[in-house]
């Protein structure tokens, strides 16, 4: 790694004093700045005697020239005028002479009404050497006397990458150099780091392939990225507050197996790349002209994404579990008097009872169990991972009746009397909302189609008896 960055400074510095040096030699685009030793050594000016034709567009160009007599001279366009009547040329020029300088006139017009008689300026002070406006097939052109060759130094109309490749190659060409350089040392570094992730997570695979087969879509996708290039970013002693918010939460949607809260804090993170990459995405693929500057706006949604998308994993969680919380409790019920113990009872639970949230909690459970926590920790724990009143209720009044040796089939039975009671009173409260909530539909989707339904006839009949 240490000989690529080498190689890159050496490199560097290799370029610098060239593209500095070319840089130096170049002539200044201000037209004051230019001197006469820069005209006269230009290189990047090709000296002809070419007249040119007055333009709009000609405004701002700067001209370097040469008299018979081996003066130069710079020569700006300030602006120009084309009518059917008139033209004029407005202009800025200087003639060196050795240690003389000669200013020429700022303006030469011809005019319609004196038969477009050329009119000329002198660029010497001898006068040998004029700049003449004439008509030539129908406009106006600037014609140099014999002997002057004059050459385009600067056009207005080049734009800015035009210009610094033409005056600046070597620092147009510098950069990109050196940037082909800094890919090809990332891109090496990662290679070589590639075997080692791919072997790792090969690894996790194999250790855990139910887990990896029943990870959300979300995750499956999002993974790859996130675990590779932000999961360190989130490692560290100084993010227990994060852990302590998120583990709970990822327990609460069954996800405490899928991702770890650092893993969860990565996913946040690549989001805000995420979402603007998925909106540039979707416009481009949709070819649509939505506005960039949402762009920004996307990173903060992808950065609040992942929590919005737990939130709903949990509250979807929260409703399987209670769904399935009467006949789960019915069956511990039956099983506990029919002369199993509670343990055995969840046991024969999990065997017989259709998979749910609540199954793979109790499985948990027996785990826990087994590896040496106490039934009542192993509840606490229940109740923490589903962190809902019904299962919370449930685990506590199932460690006090344990605690005084009660029997706890009677109660299981009252329990799952209470939930299915509570469930229907929950099925009642939806129904009865479902009127309120249908109306925002109706009044924006249906009720205009019905009204145009009804209307439609009526205004279409009375046109026709218009017409």
């Amino acid at each position: 790694m240490m000989s690529y960055i080498n190689s890159l400074l050496l490199l560097f510095g290799f370029f610098l004093p060239v593209a500095t040096s070319w840089a130096q030699s170049s002539c200044p685009a201000d037209f004051s700045q230019i001197s006469t030793q820069c005209i006269a050594n230009s290189t990047q000016v090709k000296f002809a005697e070419t007249p040119f034709a007055l333009n709009p567009e000609l405004q701002d160009d700067i001209f370097f020239y040469k008299t018979p007599s081996g003066q130069v001279g710079k020569l700006k366009v300030i602006s120009s005028l084309t009518t059917k009547e008139e033209c004029t040329l407005y202009l800025d020029a200087v003639t060196y002479g050795g240690d003389r300088i000669f200013i020429p006139n700022s303006s030469i017009t011809i005019t319609r009404a004196n038969n477009w008689l050329k009119e000329r300026i002198f660029l010497d002070k001898e006068g040998s050497s004029a700049l003449e406006l004439v008509w030539n097939k129908n406009q106006c052109v600037a014609v140099l006397s014999k002997g002057v060759q004059i050459g385009k130094y600067f056009d207005q109309k080049m734009d800015d990458t035009r210009l610094w490749k033409q005056s600046y190659d070597i620092l147009y060409y510098a950069p990109a150099v050196l940037i082909f350089i800094a890919i090809f040392i990332i891109v090496r570094v990662f290679m070589e780091e590639q075997d080692k992730f791919k072997t790792q997570e090969a690894l996790e695979d194999a250790e855990n392939t139910a887990k990896v087969k029943n990870q959300p879509f979300f995750i499956k996708v999002t993974r790859p990225f996130y675990k590779r290039y932000f999961l360190p970013m989130t490692q560290g002693k100084n993010k227990q507050k994060y852990r302590t918010k998120y583990r709970q939460k990822l327990a609460n949607a069954g996800l405490s197996k899928d991702m770890s809260p650092e893993e969860f804090m990565a996913l946040k993170f690549f989001m805000i790349l995420g979402g603007p990459f998925a909106f540039l995405t979707v416009r481009f693929i949709m070819e649509e002209t939505w506005s960039l500057s949402i762009t920004p706006v996307m990173g903060i949604i992808g950065y609040m994404y992942p929590d919005i998308w737990l939130s709903g994993l949990i509250k979807k969680r929260s409703d399987e579990i209670l769904r399935a919380m009467p006949f789960i409790i019915d069956m511990l019920a039956l099983s506990v008097e029919a002369g199993l113990d509670f343990m055995a009872a969840i046991q024969r639970v999990i065997e017989k009872a259709p998979p749910s949230a609540l199954n793979e909690e109790f499985e948990s459970l027996i785990r826990e169990t087994k590896i040496g926590s106490s039934r009542a920790e192993g509840l606490r724990q229940l109740g923490w991972r589903v962190n809902i009143i019904e299962i919370n209720s449930f685990c506590a009044t199932l460690i006090a009746t344990d605690s005084v040796g009660a029997s706890i089939g009677p109660l299981l039975k009252q329990l799952s009397t209470e939930l299915r009671v509570k469930r229907s009173s929950r099925a009642e409260q939806a129904g009865a909302t479902a009127a309120t909530k249908i109306l925002i539909p109706m009044i924006f989707f249906i009720l205009p189609a019905v009204l145009v339904a009804i209307f439609a006839p009526m205004v279409l009949k009375m046109m026709t008896g218009q017409m």
